[in-house]
């Protein structure tokens, strides 16, 4: 047997302290998978005497990331700091430099550094790999960068946050409000103290970003996709939505058009029928359309300190059995650049929920402002707001404004969102407008 691959681990958190369990408990396993075993020389975190409930005696400790990146005595580094920058890049950068194997969670450096950090990984030689940061246990890196590279992607889509699909899950099951939910999502461990990052979408533009540049070989361009969270989803959409067939879920898209690259984040109504619709709880899923291949659909728990430390693990082992390739499936030579397509030229149909005043002419007011700009009702219908007591439809309150919600036909995104400022504008509504997307998926 060859001799074995040593490692250096900065970072013991859930997922580090789950990456020392897992290659403790399956080392017979992974020296006869790999070919020759793996070992743990080294380890760094902020605190050395913190019980992380797995034995870390005989391993060098390390006060310093970067110290350890750069050791003589590892063949690979695994980084489970986080951040885009700051310790976290030093130390990447400096295993890179000093020749050395590169394992990282980190997506939101891998969004923001990709290309620089895969650039530098190839002039060296050695693997940068970072399965675990896009979609935690799902093998997504590794479809896109082997089992799909023969084939041209189209689309890749999916729910990359599984918070967020925890808290929409919620006020679907349960009929609660989002602050519950939310609140729920925090106490269970799902949602940080701040779960700004979460819920306001930029975790899954991180990830969105990454499988971007896997799919359709061009630069990273993370400050290109347009972000919308779900903080303005409401017990009402979720109603509505239930009541016309559809599911609310945030969706990560990215496609490939004529005029460049579309990558949005935001809600979305996706029809019950379709297999991303029964996505539920913390799970993530991420479906590739591709010219060959037709459509995959890959589903499984999208964060956890285990099933994050398995995507390390795989990556661990792929750098034991001496695979390198290029990090972004396209050498960063070949690699093309990014450009956005408008998201204005956006074609679909669009949920608008409206809080109209109830004054003549103001739904002729309203429907004027969406003929100007060619916008297509198929459906409009004044909604009351369910009652607290079963089978009871709650009153509405008289002078109140009136809620009225619309579908359109398809449209685009800049009309739609044209004739929204325009009615709000018009002091036609007691508040801004909500508008969601209603995306066509394959069925079930």
């Amino acid at each position: 047997m060859q001799k074995p691959l040593t490692l250096g681990i900065a970072g013991l958190g859930t997922v580090g302290a789950g990456l020392l369990e897992l290659l403790h408990t399956h080392k017979a396993r992974v020296a006869e998978r790999a070919g020759r075993p793996v070992e743990i020389v080294g380890i760094s975190a902020r605190s050395k005497g913190k019980d992380r409930g797995v034995d870390t005696s005989g391993i060098k400790w390390f006060d310093d990331p970067v110290a350890l990146a750069k050791d003589a005595s590892i063949d690979a580094f695994v980084e489970l700091i986080g951040g885009s920058d700051g310790v976290a890049k030093a130390a990447v950068e400096a295993a890179l430099n000093a020749g050395k194997h590169v394992v990282t969670a980190n997506k939101a450096l891998v969004a923001k550094h990709g290309v620089k950090l895969a650039k530098l990984a190839e002039e060296k030689g050695v693997a940068l790999n970072f399965e675990a940061a896009v979609a935690g246990g799902i093998p997504v890196i590794k479809t896109l960068r082997e089992s799909l590279a023969a084939n041209e992607v189209t689309r890749v889509y999916g729910i990359l946050n599984g918070t967020c699909n925890y808290i929409l899950s919620t006020m679907t099951d349960q009929h609660r409000s989002f602050a519950d939910a939310l609140r729920e999502a925090q106490d269970l461990g799902y949602a940080e103290a701040d779960p700004t990052y979460d819920i306001g979408g930029f975790d899954t533009a991180h990830k969105l970003a990454i499988l971007t540049s896997l799919a359709f070989g061009t630069e990273l361009g993370f400050d290109q996709v347009d972000v919308e969270g779900i903080q303005s989803i409401s017990e009402v959409d979720i109603e509505a939505a239930q009541d016309m067939g559809f599911a609310i879920k945030l969706l990560g898209v990215a496609t490939r058009t004529e005029g460049g690259i579309e990558a949005r984040v935001h809600p979305a109504m996706v029809p019950e029928e379709s297999a991303i619709s029964e996505v539920w709880g913390a799970t993530n899923a991420v479906a590739i359309d591709a010219d060959f291949c037709a459509s995959l659909l890959l589903v499984g728990p999208g964060a956890g300190g285990r099933a994050t430390a398995s995507a390390v693990a795989s990556d661990v082992l792929d750098i034991a059995r001496g695979a390198v390739m290029p990090p972004l499936v396209t050498p960063t030579r070949g690699l093309k650049p990014y450009t956005k397509s408008r998201l204005g030229r956006h074609q679909g149909a669009y949920y608008v929920r409206l809080s109209v005043y109830d004054r003549p002419g103001a739904m002729a007011a309203i429907a004027k402002r969406m003929g100007d700009r060619e916008v297509s009702i198929e459906s409009i219908v004044q909604r009351r707001p369910r009652s607290a007591l079963p089978g009871m439809v709650a009153r509405q309150k008289p002078g109140s404004p009136a809620m009225v919600i619309m579908i359109t036909h398809e449209t685009t995104e800049e009309a739609i969102r044209s004739a929204v400022d325009a009615i709000e504008q018009d002091g036609k509504v007691s508040e801004r407008p909500q508008v969601i997307r209603i995306e066509k998926l394959e069925s079930a």
